[in-house]
């Protein structure tokens, strides 16, 4: 029976980002339309109601430029994880979202913090140190793919724009970080290749029999065999390998 391959694509792949970039923006247009703001649902460090924002933050965007910064990186990374991930990817995307929003609370400034942001350094984080410690070609190729995409966000973990939660960055970094040694062995495995099988025969190899005991080339022919068939009174051919004599000296 062929295994089945590891990466599947099925309707979630597409669909659960899909519905993660609607809710935000279906969010943000429901500020905009009845003129309210959910700001104050954001997590709010120190505050025992804060620890609502740990849910409600992500869906929260301060204006147009700050959605539409989240958009595209939210759906490519949610993107990926549900594609070569996606045994692992609800466990992943939930502890991720808690433990990002209650290491904000913990470490953040007095202000609410909202915004997609913290999901999406997380899902960066365990997309690229989960790919590194996987060791396969396939997710190794993805990690430098997510630092050629996103590497320049490394510098907003710090504080270098006050306007931004660099608090929640530093937490999505440090939860995929987290995740991606906690679901470290449940990497994919690499594929084996025939002779690294058990079962494996040498003497059954089609192309080890081209060659000797000691590893000289041994020619091979195609002998062809006639045989007349009732049916159609063709003739069907049956072709098969035969060893060439060997010259006489």
């Amino acid at each position: 029976m062929k295994q089945s391959s590891p990466f599947v694509f099925t309707t979630g792949v597409l669909g659960y980002p899909i519905l993660f970039v609607l809710l935000i923006w279906i969010v943000f247009w429901f500020e905009i339309r009845f003129g309210i703001s959910f700001n104050n649902f954001g997590v709010r460090p120190g505050e025992v109601k804060g620890l609502r924002g740990i849910l409600f933050s992500p869906f929260i965007h301060g204006d147009i430029k700050h959605l539409f910064n989240n958009t595209i990186p939210l759906f490519v990374l949610s993107m990926s994880l549900f594609y070569f991930y996606r045994k692992i990817s609800w466990p992943v995307l939930i502890i991720g979202l808690l433990l990002t929003g209650i290491l904000t609370w913990s470490i953040g400034r007095p202000a609410n913090h909202i915004g997609a942001s913290g999901i999406i350094y997380m899902l960066a984080a365990f997309l690229f140190f989960k790919g590194i410690f996987s060791k396969y070609y396939r997710l190794v190729a993805l990690s430098l793919i997510v630092v050629f995409l996103y590497g320049g966000m490394l510098w907003y973990v710090t504080p270098i724009n006050p306007e931004i939660s660099w608090e929640g960055h530093l937490s999505g970094l440090i939860s995929g970080f987290v995740l991606s040694i906690i679901y470290r062995k449940n990497s994919i495995k690499s594929p084996k290749y025939e002779w690294e099988k058990p079962e494996y025969k040498e003497e059954e190899d089609l192309f080890m029999q081209h060659f000797d005991e000691k590893g000289n080339f041994i020619e091979r022919r195609f002998e062809v065999e006639e045989e007349e068939t009732e049916e159609n009174s063709g003739i069907s051919y049956r072709y098969f390998y035969k060893k060439s004599e060997e010259k006489k000296e």
